[in-house]
């Protein structure tokens, strides 16, 4: 440590009475950081994962290392997250290598993780057993998704290190039993990365067409040499078993001895134990194959030549049994004469039957023809044009007598209309002449006829009495006399 950083934390320690410094809670949670992060630097820490909900938002992923006495809080950075090999899982037990640090946030101490790898072969077996039966739920290795091998594959394709024994010895053994094109796709069968390699490898052959210009394989094998738990583990990654379970190409899995068990091998079409076996399983033996043909050739011959002299001799027992041609042929040509006349005679029958039926056909056919039509229709039109001519001529006479009635009840009519407007007009000429007598009774020109005057002023208006006139100057109006003449008051 250096001098000045031990006085600084010297200057912190606790000192009796009121000699103590005050030191802040950062200055003491800093030195705290410090400390533990200088006396402990990179550590590697076994426990379980325990409070594990996935990475955060941000990337970063938060959960506790725990065994029966303790608990320690742990943080994956983003960067670190996504380079580690083995993903935390809850309940999973893991070697952790990283560093202590405090948070002074929380005044707790925690271990930031830089890798991560799982505890030894027990935790292996424990998750290689829960991802089996998560797969197996699926349906990835049912029996029902086995594919039957083809008998003999025109091309096979291999997953494998180009590296290795593996590939000399499949090479070798296709060569020794059927030699066969192969096309090796190389990739890492251990470490970091080889599982995602496979992966590609397999969709990467499941992806080439049929008509191009690579060959596409009948026949995959996935391959890889013995080796620990930890070597194989790439083979038990879900994304290899993922890619075999859609691989429409059929598969031999032959990873590792056979002891040896993977999970491509629970959703392979074939396991192999070994990769030479699985070159056996591959193909034939061409030898065998040739020695099984031709004997099976020389069979098929012998066949046939038994079988055509048992028939040649059948032909020649049934021929024994046979009459002279002659007379066997007598009774043939006689039935053939007796039913030649009978034929000839039932063919002219049938020919008068036709030509009969061909007659009535053409008198039906007459009566149904256009101009036949044309003359009833014309003869039927004729008759509907009597009948309209004789409608028309019955509906004029008829109308013709209406309207006579008509006439004469509309001159009725107006004779009665007359009449009676005559006696109205009579009655009120008299009752005119009435009005009239009762009029001239009560109107003033009666009164003024006998003597009297209505007399008015020079502005028209009445004079009622003889004071309303200055005497001697007046001008009065006297209706039924001259006007302008003066009258005396």
């Amino acid at each position: 440590m250096p001098p000045r950083r031990r006085a600084e934390e010297a200057d912190l320690l606790p000192v009796s009475g009121a000699n103590a410094p005050e030191i802040t809670v950062s200055e003491l949670a800093n030195a705290l950081k410090r400390t533990v992060e200088e006396r402990f630097g990179l550590v590697r820490v076994r426990g379980e994962i325990g409070g594990y909900r996935g990475p955060h938002a941000s990337g970063h992923a938060y959960f506790t290392l725990k065994d029966e006495n303790a608990r320690l809080d742990a943080v994956i950075w983003k960067g670190a997250f996504l380079k580690l090999k083995t993903k935390p899982q809850e309940g999973l037990e893991v070697v952790a290598t990283g560093r202590l640090t405090t948070f002074p946030g929380k005044s707790t101490y925690q271990i930031v993780i830089e890798s991560l790898e799982l505890a030894g072969v027990g935790a292996l077996m424990a998750l290689l057993d829960e991802r089996r039966k998560r797969l197996a739920a699926e349906g990835l290795f049912g029996a029902e998704r086995k594919r039957a091998l083809p008998f003999l594959p025109a091309v096979i394709g291999v997953v494998t290190s180009p590296t290795g024994a593996v590939i000399r010895d499949i090479l070798h053994r296709l060569e020794e039993r059927f030699p066969r094109h192969v096309l090796v796709w190389p990739v890492r069968v251990q470490g970091e990365g080889s599982a995602a390699e496979v992966a590609a490898a397999i969709e990467g052959f499941n992806a080439i067409a049929g008509d191009g210009p690579i060959p596409r394989p009948d026949i995959l094998i996935v391959a890889r040499g013995g080796g620990s738990l930890e070597d194989l583990w790439g083979f038990n990654e879900e994304i290899v078993v993922r890619a075999a379970a859609a691989s429409t190409i059929p598969l031999i899995s032959a990873v590792g001895h056979e002891t040896d068990t993977t999970l491509i091998d629970f959703v392979s079409d074939l396991r192999a134990p070994t990769p030479t076996a699985a070159a056996e399983k591959a193909v034939p033996v061409r030898l065998e194959l040739l020695e099984s043909t031709t004997g099976l050739a020389r069979r098929l011959l012998a066949a046939m030549r038994r079988s055509a002299n048992d028939k040649r001799q059948r032909l020649a027992g049934l021929g024994r049994h046979l009459s002279a041609p002659e007379r066997a042929l007598a009774g043939p040509r006689q039935r053939l004469d007796l039913w030649s006349e009978r034929l000839r005679g039932g063919a002219r029958a049938g020919l008068d039957r036709r030509r009969l039926r061909l007659a009535r056909a053409s008198q039906a056919l007459a009566r149904q023809s256009p101009q036949a039509r044309l003359e009833r229709d014309k003869e039927r039109l004729r008759g509907l044009g009597a009948r309209l001519n004789q409608g028309l001529r019955a509906r004029a006479a008829l109308a013709a007598k209406e309207n006579e009635y008509a006439k004469r009840r509309l001159a009725a009519a107006a004779a009665q209309i007359e009449r009676v407007a005559r006696l109205k007009l009579a009655e009120r000429r008299e009752r005119l002449q009435q009005l009239e007598k009762l009029r001239n009774s009560l109107g003033h020109e009666a009164v003024l006829a006998r003597g009297f005057a209505l007399v008015r002023d020079a502005s028209g208006a009445i004079v009622r009495s003889a004071g309303a006139v200055d005497p001697g100057n007046a001008e009065m109006i006297v209706p039924g006399r001259r006007q302008g003449k003066k009258q005396q008051g």
